[in-house]
């Protein structure tokens, strides 16, 4: 018997092994959503707190109650020399599935997903890297050249704000990685910051943020138990909440 004492730890160690390897773009797990997120906000950017601030576009993520709009912001990068790289939805096999953003010393691959300022679905136009601190295109950036001068203009960006689709696949962008993107894909990337994590999870609880119209692929409900309650809950509410009237309430006694 001693010879089987350590086989639940062989079979650990090869499940470990035959699990892949996580990828720079994370897909969402315990969820599989059938409802393609909505078109993406139109919205101003803030202008920019201060110097080597990174803003990091507004995108659709998904809770309990569905989707929810977590807004664009300005943040620090982790380190200097970093960009940010979106998260976007992509839509394969009848799911839609969310492939989280992450810094890197390049933009990779978001989808070809036109999120604006500086995000056009292929690169990033808002300002780069000089000797350890951020310079921002003004062409593209909102940024107060009075209090921030690390500032140059590039009118050569084109400005194409027409798309609002918020996914990729079939009916939504159809945008495959370039080679420069999947290199990209294969560096060493950190995930999103605290603050950012913070700042997507704050927004669920903002109604303002909430979505309640019909989303590409129908208006059907995801395979999400919770998300299912709360919607049966919400109906059982307003069904509470309706005023009872009785036999002898006519409308010209009020």
């Amino acid at each position: 018997m001693r010879k089987f004492r350590f086989l639940p730890l062989f079979l650990l160690a090869f499940f470990a092994l035959a699990i892949p390897a996580s990828t720079p773009a994370q897909v969402a797990v315990g969820i599989s959503v059938h409802i393609g997120p909505p078109p993406l906000r139109v919205y101003a950017q803030p202008i920019c707190p201060g110097p080597d601030y990174m803003w990091t576009p507004g995108y659709w993520a998904y809770g309990d109650a569905g989707y929810y709009w977590v807004p664009g912001a300005w943040v620090m990068a982790p380190q200097p020399g970093l960009l940010w790289t979106p998260g976007y939805w992509g839509f394969a096999g009848g799911v839609y599935a969310w492939h989280a953003g992450y810094w890197g010393p390049h933009i990779g691959f978001y989808g070809g997903i036109n999120y604006g300022f500086g995000y056009g679905g292929v690169g990033f136009a808002g300002g780069e890297w000089r000797g350890g601190h951020f310079f921002y295109n003004t062409a593209v950036a909102h940024v107060n050249v009075n209090i921030i001068h690390n500032t140059y203009v590039n009118r050569t960006v084109i400005v194409n704000n027409n798309s609002h689709v918020a996914f990729n696949g079939p009916g939504g962008v159809r945008a495959v990685p370039t080679r420069e993107e999947m290199a990209a894909g294969r560096e060493q990337h950190i995930d999103a910051t605290h603050e950012q994590m913070d700042r997507r999870d704050n927004a669920q609880h903002n109604p303002g943020n909430a979505y309640h119209g019909n989303a590409p692929g129908g208006n059907r409900q995801p395979h999400n138990n919770q998300a299912r309650a709360q919607h049966n809950n919400n109906k059982q509410h307003q069904e509470k909440s309706k005023p009872q009237h009785k036999p002898d309430d006519h409308p010209r006694d009020r």
